[in-house]
């Protein structure tokens, strides 16, 4: 080889050296190839209140416009009401083309089009459903029936249940291994997540979760490992993606842990963790586990996804209808998209509309845009470390849907959240909701009413405060959390 050729060869393997390394994002292999973010990709982000999924293109994080599969309310409490209610889970198909929407309220599964927006098919299926899957064939659809105790599976060719896989009571995530071997399912109401081969639908592992209450689970794009999280604890498990299935590690990352994903980087592979009783995307490496960011995002993020190279991760901010866009080479947001009310899963669909612009069915997000943010802070000053709380009023109309992500009080303790007629929480208190923290000191409240009138606009009568005391409707003590003023 002369001089001249060996130079070349040389600069060549420099340059192949410096580039970029091709490495699938979830839920694809880690031998895929990287899809570098385009104005063909989409991000959808399933809507809880305003029964809507809203569509997002990366390419300039602007939302386009919602898919609406149902009603505010009053509307969806007619018995003749025929849309979706509670728009929660979301899940793809390889191919990109088709988008599975669980629908909590309503026991439903929508098919949709990516390219077209329109819905393909709904089908309905046992109680009170969370999430949904497909296999990495694209065969089937695996959907969590929460409220029961099996996977509902569905083909994906007729969109009609098939068949149904046994597993503990109140299964609430499934993933499965990129190789298409495993199918692993946590469970919200049973500390036990389980491994199921796909060939035969066979339990072949059993791991013990730390407590009963796992609302996500992924399997990072190398096969090696599945992370848990388990919400009422604060904290996450790792554990060995091939059989026996063991434990590697547990993290405790704080109160309300949502969902975890993954991105490969240049850096390295990085779990990425919504802990919403902190408001921050917790980052962990893979290799070590040790944590290397605690992004702050806004009020109690939740669901979360890679864009297809892994240089974004989109989060959405449940209590601030927003998607939030992160720069995973700085770890620092970079955008904030608006959507619908009460962002629950999230995922990015590479190539979802291979031509035209994709907005055909979109509709504007109209009420869906309309909500009020408070705050909940506690009255003893030397309290403030643990937290407060975040309250968003989601409009309905006449009415809003109030959702509390509560933090900062004491552990497995009863509580009110009420109405206190003075601003520092004296007086009589009219009691909203009861409720009993988890172990980190944590809950996630609702209730339904006119509520912004009184406690933000206060116009035709007298004023109300939120707050929350300790004990129940019967026997109640002082006020421990108050809204703020600035609310």
């Amino acid at each position: 080889m002369n001089h001249r050729l060996l130079a070349l060869v040389l600069a060549g393997c420099s340059l192949l050296s410096l580039a970029p390394a091709l490495a699938g994002q979830a839920p694809r292999a880690a031998s895929s190839a990287d899809i570098p973010i385009s104005r063909t990709d989409r991000i959808y982000a399933a809507d809880q209140f305003s029964n809507t999924v809203s569509v997002i293109s990366p390419a300039d994080n602007r939302l386009l416009g919602v898919i609406r599969l149902g009603d505010p309310q009053p509307a969806n409490l007619s018995p003749l009401y025929r849309g979706q209610v509670l728009v929660h889970g979301l899940g793809f198909a390889p191919d990109g083309k088709t988008l599975a929407v669980v629908s909590i309220g309503s026991n439903s599964v929508t098919f949709i089009d990516t390219a077209t927006n329109a819905v393909k098919a709904t089908t309905y299926i046992g109680r009170s459903p969370h999430e949904a899957f497909f296999t990495p064939d694209g065969r089937e659809l695996w959907v969590t029936v929460r409220g029961e105790d099996y996977i509902s599976v569905i083909d994906a060719a007729t969109y009609a249940e098939k068949t149904r896989i046994r597993v503990p009571a109140g299964p609430g995530m499934q993933i499965f291994s990129p190789s298409g071997e495993y199918g692993y399912v946590c469970s919200s109401f049973t500390a036990e997540t389980v491994a199921i081969r796909l060939g035969d639908h066979q339990i072949v592992g059993r791991i013990k979760q730390d407590s009963p209450f796992c609302p996500n689970i992924a399997a990072s794009p190398d096969g090696r490992q599945v992370w848990l999280t388990l919400k009422d604890i604060g904290r996450v498990m790792v554990f060995d993606a091939k059989p026996p299935f063991n434990v590697i590690r547990t993290i405790d990352t704080g109160p309300l842990t949502n969902h975890v994903n993954f991105a490969h980087t240049m850096t390295g592979d990085f779990a990425y963790v919504t802990v919403g009783g902190l408001n921050t995307v917790k980052v962990f490496r893979t290799d070590n586990f040790e944590e290397v960011a605690a992004i702050p995002v806004g009020q109690l993020p939740h669901g979360l996804w890679p864009s297809g190279d892994g240089s974004r991760i989109y989060v959405g901010i449940e209590n601030g209808d927003a998607v939030a866009a992160i720069d995973t080479a700085t770890n620092r947001i970079v955008a904030q998209i608006p959507v619908g009310q009460a962002p629950q899963a999230v995922v990015y669909v590479a190539n979802a509309v291979p031509q035209g612009d994709g907005t055909t069915g979109l509709q504007p997000l109209g009420v869906a845009a309309q909500a009020t943010h408070l705050t909940l802070s506690p009255v003893d000053a030397s309290t403030a470390s643990r937290g407060q709380t975040s309250v968003s009023l989601f409009d309905q109309g006449l009415t809003q849907v109030l959702q509390a992500a509560v933090a900062g009080l004491e552990p497995r303790k009863p509580y009110i959240l009420g109405l206190a007629e003075r601003a520092d929480g004296s007086g009589p208190i009219e009691p909203l909701a009861s409720f009993k923290t988890n172990p980190a000191g944590s809950a996630v409240v609702n209730a339904v009413g006119p509520i912004r009138q009184v406690v933000r606009d206060r116009t035709g009568g007298q004023a109300r405060y939120l707050v929350i005391v300790p004990g129940t409707v019967s026997e109640h003590g002082d006020p421990v959390q108050v809204q703020s003023r600035a609310s």
